[in-house]
Parts: C-alpha cells; structure tokens; sequence
C-alpha cells in the first residue's frame, strides 16, 4: 500500500500551478490538483488575456479615426458592451476547456472545489475529502482589494469589471499601477469618460521616470483625466450614479468606481499557518530559491510568493518545482532580466534597469529618440513613440532597453533576448535596422543624450 495518496497535491489551477502538476505527473509523479473559482487562474479567466482583449476592443477607436488620414470613409461607428463581454466569456470558457484537457492528459485528477492544508502531509477539500500526498504545492495567486473608508463595498475591483452588465459611461479608476493604468486607456477607448486618482505625483511607480512621464502625457491628449496626489474618502450612492468625495473636499458623479490600488497574496484561511508555514507582512508564503517554504513537504510558486507577479513567471517556477522534485534536477527559476508589457494606450515595453536603477550602479549613457511613428503621419496622430536604451559607461553593456508606442509589447520580446544575453551597445549598432519600422530606432541612435 502505497504511503500517501499522492505524490503531489496542488492547491490552485492558475498557470502555474497546472504547470506544475503536468510536468510532475510526466515524470511520473501521482498528482492532485483542487480549484474553488475557474482553471487557468487570474490569469486566462480575469486578467491578462480577457483585458488584452478589451485593449484589442478600446482600440478600434483609433483605428476608425486613423483610418481617413489613408483614404477611407468610415461610416457610424457604435459599440456594443455586452456584445464583447459575451464574446469574451467564449473565449474564456475555451481556454479554461484546455487547461482542464491539459491536466486529464497528463493523468492529473484534479477537484473543481476548495482545499486547505491540514498538515503538511495532508489537505482537505470543501465537501470534507481527505487525501495525504507527499508534497504539497501552493499556487493559489493573488486577489484584488479595497481599503475600508465610508461607502468602500460600492466600489468594483479588475475581478468585476468583466462582468459588469453595461460599461460605465463615467469611471473613476483609483491607483497608479499597471491594471489602473491599463483599465483608464480601456474604457478612455471605449467611450467612457475616465478620471483617474493616485495618491502620488505620477502613475507607474517602479517604471523608467521617462516612461511614465511619457505615457501619462499621452494618455491626457487621449482624454484621461488624472487627479495626483488625491485620494477618495468617501462614496455614496445618489439614484443610479455614485457620488466620489475627494480628499481635497471635491465631490464628482461617477457610473462606477474601479480599485486597482494593488493586490494581495491569496493565503487566508487556507490553513499555511497551522500547518507551521511562514508568511511574510504581506501575508506572501516565504520561500527559497527552489520555491520551498520552512516546512520541507510544503512548497509555493507564483503569486502568492509576491516574487515578481507575472504569468509567465509562475509558469516558470511551476517547470523549476516539478523539475526539481520529480526529475532529481535541481532548478531555480531566473527573476533577473525579465521583459514584460504594460498595455496601457500607448503601450510599454520595458526590459532591464531603469535609468534611476542604473545610475545608483554606475556610470552610464543614455539613448533616447521621442518620434512620431510613419503611421501618424498621414493619420494626423499627434502621439509620440519613445525608444529608450540604458547602457554602462564602462563596459557598454545594454543595462535596459524602454519602449513606448504602438507594438512595444511584441518588440520587448526580441530585445529582452539580447539584453539577457548581455548585448553591447556595439551589438545593436552593427546589426542593421529593418526599414521602415519604428524599431529601427533600437539600432540607429547613435548619441547618448545624457
């Protein structure tokens, strides 16, 4: 008789926890896999996939106004909401069917119902299923909040606003990060008339100053109005509309008001504590390099670890655990150099250290080029694309390569490639530029401006 019922149970379907077990039971470990919400994770059901199909949406705008600049006559335009939520929902429902085929191919069983550890050699799912397994892997992702101030339950997160009945035709988004900043170009596309609040002076802290700068200011040309260094103190519901009090005494009408002040790991109540995991202040699982917490049999991946919190980051740590575990080949997952993308309107692409980061390092040189793109040319789009590299002084190392504009997400690929691999700034400048493009800039700037 076998000693535990699995070798591996994961607490979370996200991607990487189904990462984690696929790769597992390939190598020939028996594993189980329990999910309370949807397969696939905040990822594919409500984040990264269903908002970049609304960035897909909000931008027809653009299009439909561009497109007479080149020739054509578009007649009148009108959108439908719940036309794209539906679509959408389709669209999830599909790829939530794969992640699930996915894990029946790898011979993983897997629970669509809660489960909390009990100890660390067993859990216990919602209708009171007991299994004991060997190891246990938490990946059970992050969630939204809202701080508590007068009126705070009127207030949606990035969990509802993808199943809202019909779009808000005023919003007010509250935060400066990634997903506020994303959501306010979204429905500033759509239609919607979008304040945005941050309580500091400038949204995308943590980003390339330039960068942010840049995105703000077009973002304002687009309609986006930001109120900075204000906070909401109270919300109140007046007939149909909310009424937003501001902390410098203003007050505005508002459809909805969207939180996206940050998010939290998804640990509570799902027995870590008692089983003797420690939890960092943030309530994140506290793990190694291997992604192994201070109780041995209890490992975590993704989110949750408030690591870096990028999809394709869990998924690596999900193949790292699995490979490590049941392949006898220790390895832990790289965090250095990651490229990523921030679908705001204009878009970022940004890879490396930022101009601030790199100078507390050393010396450097910056390159920047602001230009409009050929596109905007006939359009008659005032908005500027930004290429920004960062490279050492001394050894002419390309410390971080920033990209703002139209396709920066799909540039930030290649480029993140050749900064991993420790690219020179001679390197870019003897390959030859692709024309015309706007990524061209990346290899013709010549001069540091700074």
């Amino acid at each position: 008789m076998a000693e535990f019922d699995f070798d591996l149970f994961v607490i979370g379907a996200g991607s990487g926890g189904v990462r984690a077990a696929r790769i597992s039971a390939q190598h020939g470990a028996k594993v189980g896999v329990a999910e309370e919400y949807r397969y696939g994770g905040t990822c594919v059901i409500r984040g990264c996939v269903p908002k970049k199909l609304m960035v897909y949406a909000s931008s027809f705008s653009d299009a439909f106004e561009d497109a007479a600049g080149f020739g054509w006559t578009v007649g009148q335009t009108s959108f439908d909401w719940s036309k794209l939520i539906a679509n959408k929902d389709t669209e999830i429902d599909r790829l939530e069917g794969i992640y699930g085929r996915l894990m029946d191919g790898a011979g993983v069983t897997h629970h669509k119902q809660r489960a909390v550890v009990v100890d660390p050699h067993t859990v216990r799912l919602a209708d009171g299923q007991t299994f004991s397994t060997k190891y246990i892997l938490v990946a059970t992702g992050g969630t939204p909040f809202v701080p508590e101030f007068p009126g705070s339950e009127l207030a949606i997160t990035s969990n509802e606003i993808f199943h809202l009945d019909q779009m808000p035709k005023r919003a007010v988004i509250v935060g400066g990060g990634y997903i506020a900043s994303e959501f306010a170009g979204i429905l500033n596309g759509l239609g919607a008339a979008v304040t945005q609040v941050y309580r500091r002076d400038l949204i995308l802290r943590g980003f390339d100053d330039e960068v942010r700068q840049h995105v703000s200011d077009e973002m304002a040309a687009r309609g986006v109005t930001f109120r900075y260094n204000t906070d909401i103190t109270a919300l109140r519901k007046e007939g149909d509309h909310l009424v937003v009090s501001y902390s410098d005494g203003s007050e505005a009408e508002a459809d909805q008001v969207l939180y996206a002040t940050g998010r939290i790991p998804n640990t509570k109540g799902i027995g870590l504590e008692g089983a003797g995991v420690v939890l960092g202040k943030g309530g994140e699982v506290v793990v190694d390099a291997y992604s192994q917490t201070n109780v041995p049999s209890i490992f975590a991946v993704g989110d949750v670890t408030d690591r870096l919190a990028l999809t394709p980051v869990a998924i690596r740590e999900g193949q790292a655990f699995a490979e490590t575990i049941f392949a006898s080949q220790p390895v832990a997952a790289d965090h250095a150099l990651v490229p990523t993308a921030v679908f705001t309107q204009p878009e970022i692409g940004t890879t490396g250290l930022t101009e601030e980061q790199a100078r507390e390092e050393g010396e450097i040189e910056v390159y920047s080029a602001a230009f409009r793109p050929m596109m905007a040319t006939l359009s008659g789009r005032e908005e500027k694309m930004l290429m920004k590299m960062i490279v050492a002084k001394d050894s002419q190392k390309v410390l971080g390569v920033h990209i703002v504009g139209h396709g920066s997400g799909e540039m930030i690929q290649l480029a993140g490639v050749a900064v991993k691999m420790g690219a020179t700034k001679a390197d870019f400048d003897r390959t030859v530029a692709v024309h015309p493009t706007a990524s061209e800039e990346l290899v013709t700037m010549k001069t540091p401006v700074r």
